[in-house]
């Protein structure tokens, strides 16, 4: 059962504030961060994979343009002129170096090509008849070609290659990934981008020629370039496709997307981060077997492909076509894909956030209604404290009123009735004082009859003792002397008591140092306490106080008297003055036998004591 206003408070905040919270945190996380996250890689990868097919296009073009430059080169044409003069005899009689300047000045141009470029492999010239003209006589890596490759180059008849025959009837051609017979593998038995190329072929002609119209646009032969496929194999691994999802993973990780091309059937892989996938069927190999991918490729030039598994591992993708044959392209198929593991590790994080968001809202939402409910029920508790003193018997006690609300107009109207009470309890006291007083004054004629009594007795028998002159006249007059002056001292003290409790006297009030006054009245008892057996113990740090110094004196000799009194065996009187900056404070304690609590609520009352001797009237009196 919850019993505190506080908790209540704080209950109800918590379910007005933080469940409506947490409910939104989980539609954010549920219903709108995961298919917003997925839609945005989705569009994403359309858009990479659009950008990958423009960037390989653009790479195809490169070839095609760099291609027909090489064969609208004038040392093209001239070499291929002066080694068909060559055959012809008609450099018969001239040196090496001359006959062969045109095709060795065109060796040099590329040679420098190939360094340059950086993706040729072989820049090859032919003739019109097939034959071999020259070619580049180093590779990308700087080193010279072998003495093999250069002679099977040499020797090799290319009037039946498809290409050269697309080049005689004046076509460009290109060459899909193959791996040529023109160059041996960089990498025996192994499938790897340096082994595969992709060749570009253009006729060379004759230039228009004014002074031998007749040669004008004659076929001269052609030039074959191989690129190596590596070219295209880095567009795929571009560091571009991982880093654009680097925002779904974090700087420390690495995004799981990569790139990949298919040949125009949309069923052969051609490029792949995985090499030894070069050449697997999409449709029916048991490495890949997706055919609902190749469908989606066929179906469509630019799409999403439906969600798949590969390599153990749920993903999305995209693709798109790159130009066709006829747009001078190879009509590949781009993709790219990326795991669901990474497009959701952004929500997975929101989910994080989210949380870690929630147990902050609830940690503020929490310390400020605490705070709340605190400021809110403070005045209560103060009301409550305030009632507990006034159940105490403190009508003193009054409650702090700053606020006009409800709270404080019941502090306010507590603080009346507690003033009521007051009044009330006073008037209940002197009419307690009245009684006391009239039971004083009746004691008091108590007294004095008692001491009366034995003196009228004593002197009746005087008298009579005195008429028939008795022989013990003497001895009774003593006695009844004795008798009277005892009576007449006992009537005195009463008298002094009496007198002393009304407070009719009126005192001459003097700086007084309570210490040293303290110090003299234990001095004076000092003889009464060795012969009681007491151990007086004094410490003195008293300052000076405004007082009646015989009644203050009076009020300590009773209170050293009382506490002897109340060790009759002996003991110890401990006796402390202390002092502070607003009062002087005395604290006297004895080891005797104490008082019982109904004692202790009669103190004060006049005429009580528990000892056979005293008027009672001691305390009181103080």
């Amino acid at each position: 059962m919850i019993r505190r206003i506080s908790t209540k408070f704080l209950l109800a905040v918590l379910a007005a504030v933080v469940v409506p919270f947490l409910g939104f945190a989980i539609f954010v996380e549920t219903q709108m961060a995961g298919r917003l996250s997925k839609d945005v890689v989705l569009y994403s990868l359309k858009g990479l994979a659009a950008d990958l097919a423009v960037r390989i296009d653009r790479d195809v073009e490169e070839f095609n343009t760099n291609t027909a430059l090489l064969a609208a080169d004038p040392g093209s044409y001239l070499a291929i002129d002066e080694a068909q003069r060559e055959r012809a005899g008609e450099l018969e009689g001239e040196t090496l170096d001359v006959r062969r300047l045109m095709r060795d000045t065109q060796v040099d141009q590329f040679n420098n090509w190939v360094l340059a470029k950086r993706d040729y492999d072989l820049l090859l010239l032919v003739g019109a008849d097939g034959r071999f003209v020259i070619s580049n006589s180093i590779g990308r890596s700087g080193l010279g070609l072998s003495e093999d490759v250069l002679l099977a180059l040499e020797s090799r008849d290319y009037s039946h290659e498809v290409w050269f025959e697309a080049a005689r009837v004046g076509q460009p051609f290109r060459l899909d990934q193959h791996e040529s017979e023109l160059l041996p593998p960089r990498h025996d038995g192994a499938k790897d981008p340096e082994n595969y190329h992709i060749g570009f072929s253009a006729p060379v002609y004759w230039p228009v020629d004014a002074d031998h119209p007749e040669r004008s646009r004659q076929f001269l032969g052609a030039i074959f370039v191989l690129v190596n496929w590596s070219r295209i194999q880095q567009e795929v691994e571009s560091p571009v496709l991982s880093s654009y999802f680097q925002g779904l993973v974090g700087p420390d990780e690495f995004p799981s997307a990569y790139g990949w091309v298919w040949a125009a059937d949309a069923d052969t892989i051609l490029a792949h981060r995985d090499p030894s996938l070069y050449g697997e069927s999409i449709s029916s190999s048991g490495r890949v077997h997706l055919p609902e991918m190749a469908a989606a490729a066929r179906a469509s030039d630019w799409g999403l492909y439906p969600e798949y598994d590969f390599q153990g591992r749920r993903k999305n993708a995209a693709f798109k076509h790159t130009r066709a044959p006829a747009q001078g392209g190879f009509g590949w198929v781009v993709g790219v894909g990326i795991d669901n593991d990474d497009i959701f590790r952004g929500v997975r994080g929101l989910r994080t956030l989210l949380f870690q968001a929630t147990l902050v809202v609830l940690l503020v939402s929490i310390v400020w209604t605490m705070v709340v409910a605190r400021r809110t029920t403070a005045p209560i508790v103060e009301l409550r404290e305030h009632v507990m003193k006034v159940g105490a018997g403190d009508l003193e006690a009054r409650n702090q009123v700053t606020s006009a609300d409800e709270l404080g107009e019941l502090g306010r109207e507590l603080n009346r009735m507690t003033g009521e009470l007051r009044e009330a309890r006073e008037k209940v006291v002197r009419a307690e004082k009245e009684a006391a007083w009239r039971e004083m004054a009746r004691q008091v004629a108590h007294d004095i009859k008692n001491p009366l009594t034995p003196i009228q007795v004593s002197a009746e028998l005087c008298k009579r003792a005195h008429d028939e002159r008795s022989p013990e006249f003497e001895r009774i007059f003593e006695r009844t002397m004795e008798i009277t002056l005892r009576q007449v001292a006992h009537l005195r003290e009463v008298a002094s008591d009496f007198h002393a409790l009304t407070g009719v006297r009126k005192g001459s009030f003097e700086r007084v140092h309570v210490g040293r006054l303290m110090g003299e009245v234990l001095d004076l008892n000092r003889a009464w306490a060795l012969e009681r057996r007491i151990e007086l113990e004094f410490e003195r740090d008293g300052g000076e106080v405004l007082a009646d110094v015989p009644a203050l004196r009076r009020v300590l000799q009773n209170l050293v008297s009382n506490a002897f009194e109340a060790m009759p065996d002996g003991g110890r009187l401990h006796v402390r003055v202390g002092s502070t900056s607003e009062r002087v404070e005395l604290e006297l304690r004895d080891s005797g036998v104490g008082l019982s609590p109904e004692v202790q609520a009669r103190l004060f009352e006049p005429y009580f004591t528990t000892r056979s001797t005293g008027t009672g009237l001691g305390l009181a009196i103080a």
